[in-house]
């Protein structure tokens, strides 16, 4: 959720997205203080999805249609923020390395329970059920997710945020020096100062600016 509209809602999520999620999740629980590379570990996520099973990407089709169902349930009552309107808001999230949403986190603990029970459920069928299981959650376990969902949130705006919005920063100004915009070398010395002062309030040390050169 931005830290500006703490009612803002997340954007609904592709079951690739859910993938590349887990895959971030299960890398921190391994290795929990190596560095990311972010462009090895994009690469590898894409081989393995290409080669997954269908069953296999069965689990991430079912949240996937299970959030977009909740995302259109809760944008039906969602009042944008001063500014703004629901289609900017659709079009504005940026969900491939977000971190799980409180509705994710419980798709993913109950997800398993479900298809224990009914193992016949196809992927649409599951979907539904999760949805209306959440509806019908009370909200102090909701909250419980929040918090969950919150402290992955914090700890992803430390540890990827930062450093590809440093990346951003460096591609654009790069972009406009070659469309002949502005003094470059003045605004490339702005961007590396600013993104040396980011990595340092934000990031581990890990995360090399000379490599976006």
């Amino acid at each position: 959720m931005g830290k500006g509209d703490p009612k803002k809602l997340r954007g609904k999520m592709s079951s690739y997205a859910f993938f590349v999620q887990t895959c971030q999740e299960e890398h921190k629980k391994k290795q929990p203080d190596a560095s990311v590379n972010f462009s090895e570990f994009s690469k590898k996520c894409s081989e393995m999805w290409k080669t997954m099973s269908a069953k296999d990407k069965g689990k991430f089709e079912d949240t996937a249609k299970a959030d977009k169902a909740h995302n259109e349930r809760e944008m039906k009552t969602y009042i944008p923020s001063k500014g703004e309107t629901k289609k900017e808001f659709q079009g504005s999230q940026c969900t491939l390395c977000s971190p799980p949403s409180a509705f994710f986190l419980f798709c993913s603990e109950y997800r398993p329970k479900i298809k224990g029970e009914h193992p016949s459920l196809l992927i649409n069928d599951v979907a539904t059920k999760l949805g209306e299981m959440w509806d019908k959650t009370a909200s102090d376990n909701k909250q419980l997710h929040g918090k969950k969902a919150a402290k992955l949130q914090e700890k992803w705006e430390k540890d990827i945020a930062a450093p590809v919005l440093v990346v951003f920063s460096v591609v654009t100004n790069l972009a406009r020096y070659c469309m002949g915009a502005g003094t470059w070398r003045g605004n490339l010395k702005q961007v590396l100062v600013g993104a040396q002062h980011k990595l340092a309030t934000h990031g581990d040390g890990s995360f090399s600016i000379c490599s976006c050169l």
